[in-house]
C-alpha cells in the first residue's frame, strides 16, 4: 500500500472514530415527525387494541394499525428454491400476533418523547388462541442425492461410521447502529427519499417501489454510514416500510430510531440450525459417503434471504474432499419466533461445521491424524475445477498447501509432543483444526468511472458498503489502470440517484465482482483517454462473473480448559486463508480479524434463548454476551494463494471466512481437549458451565 493509500485509509478510520460520520441517528430534517411501534409482548396469541388514550395524547398525529393498510404484505422472497406453497406477511400484526416483538402498531408524533409517551396510552388485550395447530410442515426443502450415480458400489462402501449432530442456538447481528430509517416524501414531485441502513440500497429502492406503489424513478434510497450489517441489514423490514406507507399517507417526512432492545426481540437472527451427519469411510483413512440433514428454522415472517442459509449449507458439501456418494437433505420451517436471515457465513458455517467434527470423529476411530484423514481425503489442485456431487464447480484452491501452510505456522508436530507433555502433567488442552471452503462472488455488478479534466475522478459503484473500506479499495483498483493518485479519487456508493444499480455488499461479492466492474470501467475510460477523446470522460460496466470463486482455508485452534472450574482458554490461532488477489492487504486483515472475532462469539460465548412461551430471555447485553478486546487469543495470520480466473480481477471472498472456519476449530479443541470425557453433546456455545459439566458426566 502507498503512502497515499494509506492516508486514504486512515481519514475513512478517523472520519468515524472522531464522531464525524453520519449514521441515520445523526441525520434531521426539518420539521420532520418521529416514529415509536408498539409490540407484541405475547407469541401465537390473538389481541385486540384500544386507541382511544393514546389518539389525544399530546403532539399525536396519528396511529396506524393493519386495518389501515389493508392487503400490503412484505416483499417476496428470493426464488433460488421454492416454497411449498404461497405465504405473506402483513407488515403489522392483524387479530392475531405471532411472536414477541412484532409490530402491532405505528405512532406517528412530533417528538420521540410524544410517540413513546402515547405508546404506553395504548391498551392491549391478549387471549390465547383456540385448537392451536400443530408444529407447521415444512416450508421449503431441497435433497442431493448420488448414491445411485457413484461410482462406489454400496457393497463397497466401508462399515465404519461415525455420526455428529448438533443444534445450534441462534446469534444475534449485533450492528453498531440499530436499524433506522427516515421517509421523507415530496408531494409535489411524488417522489420520496429514503434513508435505510441498508446492505442493497437498489433492492430497498425496488420493495420501496413496489409496497407504495409507484415507480421506481420516483424513489431514492440513500444508505448513510452504516457500522456493520452482517446480514441482518441484506433486506427491508416491516418497519422500513411502515414508515415510507406513512410518510407517503401524511404527505411528510418521518423519522424511526430503533432501540437496541427493539433489535434483539424483532431483528433478524442468525444460525438456529439443528444438524446431523454420518460419514463412511474404510480402515485405511478414505471417506467414502456422506448423509447429512439440515433443519433450518425461518421464524414468523420470511425475510428476502431467508433460505439461502439451507441453501448454501447443502450445496457447498462435502466442501474440501473427494466424497462422491451423497445424500444430504434440508428443510426450513416458520416458527413464533423473531425471523432468521443470512448471517455471516450463511449456511457455510454449518457444512464446515459438520464435516470438520466428522473428519476429527474418523480420524480417532481409526487412530489416524486429524491432518493425516484430511490430507488423505482432500480434492487435488490438479483436480481443479472440480464438479461436486452436489453439482457445484469448485473453480480453484490447493487445499493441500494450504494446510500444509497452516500447519508449518503452527509448528504442528513440536505442537503435538508438547501436547502430550502438559497432559502427563494434568493439563487439559486441545488443538482442534478445520478447513473451510466459501462460494462467493456470484452475478453482476455495475460501476461507472468519470475522468475530469482537472485529473480527477469519480468512481461509482452500485455496490453499497458497511465499513468494509470500498472507498480505499475501488479508488486504488481505479488508480492503478488511469495512473493518477487515489487521492485524487472519490468514491460514490449507496446512493440510488448518483450511483448505478446493484446488487449490494453481501455473500463476499464486493471485490469479486463490484471491483472488477470498477476495473472494466475503468479500462474504457482509459482507452478513450488513450484515443484522444476530450475530457470529462464517463465509462460504465455492468460485470457478470463467469462462475463463483471458491475462497478456502485452513484454521488450527490451540484451547486449555480449567479443570476446577471449566474457563476455556484460547491459547492460539494460527490460520491461513486463500483469498485470491488481494487489492487492500490492511482492508482484507480487517475483514478476517472483524469475521474471526464473531466466529470466536458464537462458538464461546452468543446465544439467543427463548422460553416455551415464545419469550426472549437474552434481551440486552446484560444477559448476551459478545467478544471484548481481551477475549481476543493471539493470531498469526497466513496469506494463501491460488488463481482463480472466476473474476477479472482474480478476487476470491474474505468477509465471512472466520465466521466459517473459526467456529468449527474451537469445537474441534474442546472435543480434543476433552479427549477423556464424554463430548457428544458438547455444543456452542462452549461456555465454562458446559465444559465443567462435560468433565463431570464420567
Amino acid at each position: 500500500m502507498t503512502d497515499a493509500e494509506d492516508a486514504l485509509l486512515r481519514v475513512e478510520d478517523a472520519r468515524l472514530v472522531t464522531g464525524r460520520g453520519q449514521f441515520i441517528h445523526n441525520i434531521a430534517v426539518h420539521d420532520m415527525l418521529h416514529a415509536v411501534f408498539l409490540r407484541s409482548s405475547h407469541a401465537d396469541a390473538a389481541f385486540k387494541l384500544n386507541l382511544a388514550d393514546a389518539r389525544t395524547s399530546p403532539d399525536v398525529v396519528a396511529i396506524f394499525q393493519a386495518s389501515d393498510f389493508p392487503d400490503v404484505s412484505m416483499p417476496a422472497h428470493n426464488p433460488l428454491v421454492a416454497a411449498a406453497h404461497d405465504f405473506r406477511a402483513p407488515l403489522l400484526g392483524e387479530s392475531h400476533v405471532a411472536f414477541v416483538g412484532q409490530p402491532i402498531a405505528l405512532v406517528i408524533a412530533k417528538s420521540q418523547h410524544a410517540a413513546t409517551a402515547a405508546i404506553a396510552a395504548i391498551d392491549v388485550v391478549y387471549s390465547a388462541v383456540e385448537n392451536k395447530s400443530p408444529s407447521i410442515a415444512p416450508l421449503f426443502s431441497l435433497a442431493f442425492d448420488t448414491r445411485e450415480k457413484s461410482a462406489i458400489p454400496a457393497a463397497q462402501i466401508s462399515s465404519l461410521q461415525v455420526a455428529f449432530s448438533q443444534a445450534q442456538p441462534r446469534v444475534c447481528a449485533m450492528t453498531m447502529e440499530p436499524r433506522a430509517c427516515i421517509a421523507q416524501w415530496d408531494d409535489n414531485a411524488q417522489k420520496l427519499t429514503a434513508w435505510v441502513g441498508t446492505q442493497a440500497v437498489s433492492r430497498a429502492r425496488d420493495s420501496l417501489a413496489q409496497t407504495l406503489q409507484i415507480p421506481l424513478a420516483a424513489v431514492r434510497v440513500i444508505a448513510p454510514d452504516v457500522g456493520g450489517a452482517f446480514g441482518a441489514k441484506a433486506s427491508l423490514y416491516p418497519e422500513e416500510l411502515l414508515i415510507a406507507l406513512a410518510a407517503q399517507r401524511l404527505r411528510t417526512c418521518i423519522k424511526w430510531m430503533a432501540t437496541r432492545s427493539e433489535d434483539f426481540l424483532a431483528a433478524t437472527q442468525g444460525r438456529g440450525s439443528t444438524l446431523s451427519a454420518t460419514l463412511s469411510f474404510t480402515e485405511a483413512g478414505d471417506a467414502t459417503a456422506l448423509t447429512a440433514n439440515f433443519h433450518f428454522p425461518l421464524g414468523a415472517w420470511l425475510a428476502y434471504s431467508a433460505v439461502i442459509p439451507m441453501r448454501n449449507a447443502a450445496r457447498i458439501l462435502p466442501g474440501p474432499y473427494r466424497i462422491d456418494n451423497v445424500h444430504i437433505a434440508g428443510n426450513a420451517a416458520l416458527s413464533a419466533h423473531a425471523p432468521v436471515n443470512i448471517y455471516r457465513g450463511a449456511g457455510r458455517p454449518e457444512a464446515a461445521m459438520m464435516l470438520e467434527r466428522l473428519c476429527d470423529l474418523a480420524a480417532k476411530k481409526i487412530a489416524m491424524d486429524a491432518v493425516a484423514f484430511r490430507h488423505r481425503n482432500f480434492i487435488r489442485a490438479d483436480e481443479m475445477p472440480h464438479h461436486s456431487a452436489t453439482g457445484e464447480t469448485l473453480d480453484s484452491g490447493d487445499y493441500d498447501a494450504v494446510l500444509r501452510q497452516a500447519c508449518a505456522a503452527f509448528e504442528y508436530e513440536a505442537a503435538r509432543k508438547s501436547q502430550a507433555t502438559r497432559r502427563a502433567q494434568g493439563e487439559i488442552v486441545g488443538i482442534g483444526v478445520a478447513m473451510y471452503v466459501e462460494p462467493c462472488g456470484s452475478g453482476w455488478e455495475s460501476a461507472r468511472v468519470t475522468l475530469h479534466s482537472d485529473g480527477r475522478a469519480e468512481v461509482a459503484s452500485g455496490s453499497s458498503a458497511q465499513g468494509q473500506g470500498h472507498e480505499t479499495t475501488y479508488a486504488r483498483i481505479a488508480s492503478q489502470i488511469l495512473l493518477i493518485p487515489t487521492a485524487q479519487i472519490s468514491v460514490i456508493h449507496g446512493d440510488t440517484d448518483r450511483a448505478p444499480e446493484g446488487i449490494g455488499a453481501l455473500a463476499s461479492r464486493s471485490i469479486a465482482i463490484g471491483g472488477s466492474a470498477v476495473m472494466e470501467a475503468a479500462q474504457k475510460v482509459k482507452s478513450l483517454r488513450d484515443a484522444g477523446h476530450a475530457l470529462p470522460i464517463t465509462a460504465e460496466s455492468k460485470y457478470t462473473a463467469t462462475m463463483e470463486a471458491w475462497s478456502c482455508g485452513a484454521v488450527i485452534a490451540q484451547m486449555s480448559i480449567d479443570r476446577d472450574t471449566g474457563v476455556p482458554t484460547i491459547e492460539r490461532i494460527i490460520w491461513a486463508d486463500d483469498a485470491g488477489q488481494i487489492i487492500s492487504p490492511d482492508l482484507a486483515k480487517g475483514q478476517l480479524l472483524g469475521g474471526l472475532a464473531q466466529g470466536i462469539g458464537q462458538a464461546m460465548m452468543e446465544e439467543m434463548v427463548y422460553d416455551e412461551e415464545g419469550q426472549l430471555r437474552t434481551g440486552s447485553l446484560m444477559d448476551y454476551a459478545i467478544p471484548r478486546a481481551d477475549d481476543m487469543p493471539p493470531v498469526t495470520l497466513v496469506s494463501a494463494f491460488s488463481v482463480t480466473r472466476a473474476n477479472v480481477l482474480g478476487a476470491k471472498g474474505v468477509g465471512e471466512a472466520g465466521c466459517i472456519g473459526v467456529p468449527a476449530a474451537l469445537l474441534n479443541a474442546a472435543c480434543d481437549a476433552l479427549h477423556a470425557f464424554d463430548t457428544a453433546d458438547l455444543s456452542f456455545p462452549l461456555t465454562s458451565e458446559k465444559l465443567w459439566a462435560a468433565m463431570r458426566q464420567n
